[in-house]
């Protein structure tokens, strides 16, 4: 939503301004130039990327029109489900979980969860270390570096749609610049025509230009860095579970393994305390 309200602010800003001094919205319509900038900037898209990469920023994009999944309601649900499986670890044995881990679908207590299961990445990264907790045969320092490792190799996954989309907000300039001087080789050639004609050449070569620049500064590049947020917001829930999980393997209590992932989050939706204290009680209920 905040994506389509800024793009809007923009036009309106934009064309608004250029028509309240006076100029005509009807000559900035050069669908030449829209062709030739928005052919060039999709072919070296095209030509620069990998079919992986191109993909992965196929699927990326539709992500920054929707609004962010990371509630604070979402991460008390993960943090709950940590607290009752390191509960049960601590009750029953780390055997105990070994249902849940192969499992999570019929699991009963992932269930009780079904925002955190429908996400395959997140249930996945939960039941692929409490697995090897299971086995018993690494320490803690052992699965924090292994942790490190899939969380560096997330991040860098994740940026590639970022680095796809700034690039390609870069050159959309050039290739404004690239119609605006085709429209100029044409005004040379058409010297033979009255200044008036002349003048609607040159202004429909600038038009090239202003284009260029404004698809890039106004609505493609923004979205790399929105591309960017949402990806720091997925990461922080993967951190969440790591440094739960650590704490728990450094001999921590589920509660405060819990409070050690709990300080992790960002302000803007972190639960307090008591928020999850209540809500872990309400879960216990179910």
């Amino acid at each position: 939503m905040l994506v389509s309200v800024g793009y809007l602010i923009i036009i309106i800003s934009v064309f608004g301004g250029f028509a309240l001094a006076g100029g005509h919205l009807a000559s900035l319509w050069q669908p030449v130039e829209v062709l030739m900038i928005g052919g060039g900037a999709i072919g070296a898209f095209v030509v620069g990327n990998s079919n992986k990469a191109l993909k992965a920023t196929m699927k990326a994009l539709p992500t920054v029109f929707k609004g962010s999944k990371y509630t604070k309601a979402l991460y008390m649900d993960l943090m709950t489900l940590l607290y009752e499986v390191l509960g049960k670890i601590r009750k029953e044995g780390l055997m105990s979980i070994e249902g849940d881990v192969d499992d999570p679908s019929n699991s009963p207590i992932f269930t009780k969860y079904p925002d955190i299961l429908a996400d395959h990445h997140i249930t996945e990264f939960i039941t692929d270390y409490l697995r090897l907790m299971v086995g018993g045969n690494l320490n803690s320092l052992e699965i924090e570096s292994l942790m490190d490792s899939e969380l560096e190799t997330h991040h860098q996954e994740g940026e590639v749609p970022v680095h796809v989309v700034a690039k390609l907000g870069d050159g959309l300039p050039a290739f404004g610049i690239v119609a605006a001087v085709m429209g100029v080789v044409h005004t040379m050639e058409s010297v033979h025509l009255p200044p008036a004609e002349l003048g609607v050449l040159i202004a429909a070569a600038l038009v090239g230009t202003f284009l260029g620049i404004l698809l890039a500064y106004g609505f493609v590049s923004p979205l790399a860095g929105k591309l960017e947020h949402n990806l720091h917001e997925s990461s922080k829930m993967f951190e969440c579970i790591k440094i739960t999980l650590l704490a728990n393997l450094n001999g921590y209590s589920p509660v405060l393994a819990v409070e050690f992932g709990r300080k992790v989050l960002f302000t803007t939706e972190r639960p307090s305390f008591l928020e999850l204290e209540e809500h872990v009680k309400q879960s216990k209920s179910r």
